[in-house]
């Protein structure tokens, strides 16, 4: 069941970074992404939304296929999709502003704000610099049972009960190793240090700046979007309820929709969340992940054919999303309610066929 639950994974769709295509006018790119994505909802490949901006500007909005297959209820711009991994760049903007604040520091441990975690070797040597950069070896939180502990894990408190006396994988700052329990962390210090829930506080420090007025985190069987439809649980398309987390938390399984997610990019870009030193810090590669990217805090920090681009994707059964956040001027956020890599597939080949340089206004 492990391999299955690859959750939230950054890596999912790293090779589609790797093809090489002509790009193309704007005019052809998209009318040739229009052609694809018919073409894939035609042949059950793809459901779901995709807006792609020029200069922060919707120039391409499109809803396809079905959130509710069973019901015959359509997609639209409004409909809301399990993010997966994508909340890990909003977990990091809400850190990056307590440390701009003075509130926390890059260097502090997990024991400093976590001071009863029960492995000392994590709480003593980890910082907060490392589970943002998935360096501190803290290691999954999926094991071959998750179907039979998923929904008793209800709080970010719940999951450092259950995996907190785990020892490092490896010396922090080793190495690079993706670890959606580094995040869960990140989590519960942002709990620590505001003496408010993460929701709360992603809430107000995110949520709110940026006006993402339909980004949450529902408990799994309050459905407020798509229902997930999954082929990794067998070869038809069956939904991807029984595989869920109780909740969204720090790491992933959010909701959320494209316009959000493009009003997420444009609040990180134009410094509505932190000052132009944070952003950098935030967003500049800061360790390897594979040809051409690197991680920076909670964001990939990549080069796709000669452009570079900043963003996350999030991959789970049944949910796909990617945002990518390019130097060209154009920002690509698209959401799927169908396996990996449904949208990021997509999305990667919009990003090597638009022209590179959408000529936008100095300073944007």
């Amino acid at each position: 069941m492990r391999s299955l639950l690859c959750l939230f994974a950054l890596t999912v769709a790293l090779s589609v970074y790797k093809d090489q295509t002509k790009r193309k006018t704007e005019r052809d790119a998209l009318a040739a992404l229009q052609s694809e994505l018919e073409r894939a909802t035609t042949a059950d490949e793809f459901s779901g939304t995709v807006v792609i901006a020029r200069c922060g500007v919707p120039i391409f909005e499109r809803a396809y296929n079905r959130a509710d297959r069973e019901n015959g209820v359509a997609n639209t711009l409004a409909t809301s999709f399990n993010v997966g991994s994508m909340n890990k760049m909003m977990t990091s903007v809400a850190i990056m502003r307590l440390v701009q604040d003075g509130r926390l520091r890059l260097t502090d441990t997990v024991g400093k704000h976590i001071p009863d975690y029960p492995n000392r070797a994590i709480a003593d040597n980890v910082t907060i610099e490392h589970l943002l950069t998935h360096t501190g070896g803290t290691g999954d939180i999926f094991d071959d049972d998750w179907q039979d502990y998923r929904l008793t894990l209800r709080t970010h408190d719940d999951y450092l009960k259950r995996f907190g006396k785990r020892a490092p994988t490896h010396a922090p700052g080793a190495r690079f190793q993706y670890s959606n329990y580094g995040f869960v962390l990140l989590g519960a210090i942002i709990e620590r240090v505001t003496g408010r829930t993460y929701f709360d506080a992603v809430s107000e420090l995110v949520y709110a700046r940026a006006h993402m007025t339909s980004t949450s985190s529902p408990i799994w069987n309050e459905p407020v979007g798509a229902i997930g439809y999954t082929r990794w649980l067998g070869p038809d398309l069956t939904t991807n309820v029984d595989v869920l987390p109780y909740r969204g938390m720090a790491a992933g399984g959010g909701w959320s929709t494209t316009r959000d997610m493009l009003a997420f990019a444009n609040a990180l870009t134009k410094h509505e969340f932190l000052d132009p030193e944070h952003t950098r810090m935030m967003t500049t590669g800061k360790v390897r992940v594979a040809p051409g990217v690197k991680y920076g805090y909670g964001i990939a920090d990549m080069m796709i054919d000669g452009v570079r681009c900043i963003g996350h994707n999030g991959g789970y059964p049944g949910a796909n999303g990617e945002l990518l956040i390019c130097e060209s001027g154009y920002t690509i956020a698209m959401l799927a309610n169908f396996d990996p890599p449904a949208a990021s597939r997509m999305a990667s080949r919009i990003a090597r066929e638009l022209p590179a340089s959408a000529g936008c206004p100095s300073g944007h």
